[in-house]
């Protein structure tokens, strides 16, 4: 009896642990699921349910320094330790969600029906039980990808039942996302008034990134070129607006959620806004991200002649400059600026010199490594007490492009389509269109090896802060390379950075790190000239591939098998 009173996360909230289980709604409205779903306005609030934002967290909210983009100052997360364990709070929010949103789907599409029989427009209960598909697939993409092999459950559950299941094969899981995104494809129209809502192009790009991610070259390669080929998407002229919250519509975004300050579902700026701007300067753009920008002829800055190490931002690809605040700039209305000789700058609202809080000799606190975000962040970040409402975007075009591209690579059919798709997102970079290849430098080799290499690189410059970076270097196994390195920062305190690094003509760095074929920087022969310091040493476990079941699901279930090495 004691072990029924304890509420196991994977079937929290499921038909009879709660009559209304699949309601997060106003009280008055509450319904037993023995009779609700009777007409389409029940229906309707069912499925909007599924849109919750935290059914829809990405990993760079989440996990905000769990790859090599990001780093708070001198501090370092459980898995960048190599401590990730089951009683994680984002491995039991992660699963403990995603059940909740299975849950609610399977009631939608085992009951809906009942909304026909009582006169409701079959069509439109069919759309919405197709949306019911769409994120009950994109729910348990989001386990596996995580977890591995996860309990398969398509009907309520109870409690006796549910504490004796076991973990169904991944090969079944992956059938079963791809089916149930198929589902919905057939279904869902191409567009809708509202954006946030699930479309057939969003089917189609969530399935090809899930099929990349599991490898299925073929099939992320078949999806993706079919929401190229619905017509309906393009990329966004300006790389940097489309990532403020002004940018409420764009034909770039196939998925996003919404946000709003009024309904407390926002971004709080003060964190990445710099210290003159009454923000937190942390956390920062990592230094692995910064050396990973290639310069304006395409190569990288170790091997690029265009590149200059005392003027970094230089000749480099623009994304870079809209993505860290470049040293000097007018950054909404005051200079930015972390030399450690710098003890004023400008604040062009009043044309006056203030103090200097960006550099570390003024404060402390100031960016470790004298890099700030750029990316999202305009005049609106000050307003409202630093409050933001951009949308989350889930999936954008930018990113179907590059997975059909990469899927075209590992399958070795390398052809123009190829070249095509990831010169138009390097284009949009640079403000022209793909066929301008005089203005910007596109992609021209066709051997697999360098093209693989190319995209690598393409996909960090382009998707930084969006949650992705963490899966790239899961799927392409190179995790153990980017968490066994060091996190450096700038000499400290000021007068030992001014006395090795500024009065050697070696502000900001003394040379290029090097960089390998994956975009991964070597800092190690500049750590060896004194003129840098380490902030922290990473750690790593090839456990953390998968992260480790919620220690209280094995607990209670001798049938849930734990991932290896937890």
């Amino acid at each position: 009896m004691k072990r029924n009173k304890i509420i196991i996360t994977l079937f929290t909230g499921m038909t009879l642990l709660s009559a209304c289980h699949d309601l997060n709604l106003n009280p008055l409205s509450y319904g037993s699921t023995e009779s609700w779903y009777s007409d389409e306005t029940e229906v309707e609030m069912a499925v909007n349910e599924l849109y919750r934002n935290d059914f829809w967290l990405i990993d760079e909210d989440t996990n905000t320094d769990w790859s090599d983009d990001n780093i708070y100052r001198e501090s370092l997360t459980e898995f960048q330790n190599a401590t990730l364990n089951g009683q994680h709070t984002q491995v039991i929010n992660l699963w403990s969600n995603q059940y909740k949103v299975i849950s609610r789907a399977n009631s939608i599409i085992n009951k809906a029906q009942r909304a026909i029989e009582n006169g409701a427009s079959e069509s439109t209960i069919n759309a919405f039980i197709a949306e019911a598909h769409f994120h009950r697939a994109s729910a348990y993409a989001k386990l596996s990808q995580k977890f591995g092999a996860v309990p398969l459950v398509e009907n309520d559950v109870d409690i006796e039942e549910g504490l004796t299941m076991g973990r169904t094969d991944l090969a079944t899981i992956k059938q079963f996302v791809y089916d149930e995104y198929d589902k919905a494809i057939e279904v869902l129209p191409v567009s809708y008034t509202d954006e946030q809502r699930a479309t057939k192009g969003a089917a189609l790009a969530l399935k090809a990134r899930y099929a990349l991610y599991m490898g299925d070259y073929a099939i992320a390669a078949e999806a993706a070129k079919a929401v190229i080929e619905l017509g309906v998407y393009s990329l966004h002229p300006n790389y940097q607006e489309l990532f403020l919250q002004g940018t409420k519509t764009s034909p770039e975004n196939i998925f996003v959620m919404a946000r709003s300050i009024e309904f407390g579902i926002y971004t709080d700026a003060r964190y990445p806004l710099p210290r003159n701007h009454g923000g937190y300067a942390a956390p920062n753009p990592t230094w692995d991200l910064f050396a990973s920008y290639v310069c304006t002829d395409g190569l990288p800055i170790d091997e690029s002649p265009l590149f200059d190490p005392h003027d970094p931002f230089k000749n480099r690809d623009p994304r870079l400059s809209m993505t860290i605040v470049p040293f000097g700039e007018n950054f909404l209305g005051i200079e930015f600026n972390p030399h450690p000789e710098a003890l004023e700058v400008m604040n062009y609202k009043t044309g006056k010199m203030i103090t200097n809080n960006d550099t570390r000799a003024v404060a402390q606190y100031a960016s470790y490594n004298g890099l700030v975000w750029k990316k999202g962040l305009d005049e609106s970040c000050l307003e409202n007490a630093f409050r933001t409402e951009p949308n989350r975007i889930i999936i954008r075009y930018a990113d179907v492009l590059l997975i059909y591209a990469e899927a075209m690579i590992e399958l070795n059919q390398i052809d123009q389509s190829v070249l095509d798709a990831m010169n138009e997102v390097r284009a949009r970079a640079y403000g022209v269109d793909k066929s301008a290849t005089d203005q910007y430098p596109a992609f021209t080799a066709t051997d697999q090896k360098t093209l693989r290499s190319q995209l690598r690189m393409e996909r960090r410059m382009e998707f930084p802060k969006e949650g992705l970076r963490y899966m790239d270097l899961i799927r392409w196994k190179l995790m153990d390379k980017v968490m066994s390195k060091k996190v450096y920062m700038m000499l400290y305190p000021s007068s030992l950075l001014i006395e090795k690094v500024v009065n050697e003509g070696d502000w900001f760095w003394p040379f290029a790190p090097d960089i390998d074929e994956n975009g991964l920087a070597d800092f190690t022969k500049i750590e060896a000239t004194g003129k840098i310091a380490v902030i922290a040493q990473k750690n790593w476990d090839d456990r953390q591939y998968l992260w480790p079941i919620p220690t209280t699901e094995i607990q209670i279930n001798p049938n849930m098998k734990q991932n290896p090495g937890y």
